[in-house]
């Protein structure tokens, strides 16, 4: 039972990271409407010093009619940002296009999103929640 709550626990840590970078990096704008623009926030956001020694492969996968690809690839201090597939992901978010830009725009928990199935995650906790420091 204490495994199983601990399991809970991080989870729950890992998709509030995640909302929480990407609401952060949007809050600065205004508001998002599409995920294009949520990706386009997050550019503004990224901490070099944070990725140092950081080697991490992020993948979206967003259904709906403004949905599709996107990817970032952290690479020691640096990064690049872009639509489509990359080669083996580190770790996979999988949700719907309105989903993301609400989880950005702060009016949808990832807690909730995840708790309800609408947000999917694949990939270790260690590295999804990375990316909260990198793109606070």
């Amino acid at each position: 039972m204490k495994e199983h709550m601990r399991f809970c626990i991080a989870t729950v840590t890992i998709f509030m990271a995640v909302t929480l970078s990407a609401a952060n990096a949007a809050s600065n704008e205004p508001e998002a409407s599409t995920p294009q623009q949520v990706f386009d926030s997050m550019r503004g956001s990224f901490k070099p010093d944070k990725a140092k020694g950081v080697h991490a492969r992020y993948q979206w996968e967003l259904s709906g009619p403004h949905g599709g690809e996107w990817w970032i690839d952290v690479n020691d201090g640096t990064y690049k940002m872009g639509k489509g597939k990359i080669d083996n992901p580190s770790v996979t978010f999988i949700t719907s296009d309105n989903d993301w830009v609400a989880m950005s725009n702060g009016k949808l928990k990832g807690t909730w999103a995840y708790m309800t199935g609408r947000l999917k995650v694949r990939g270790p906790q260690s590295v999804a929640r990375k990316l909260d420091e990198i793109f606070p």
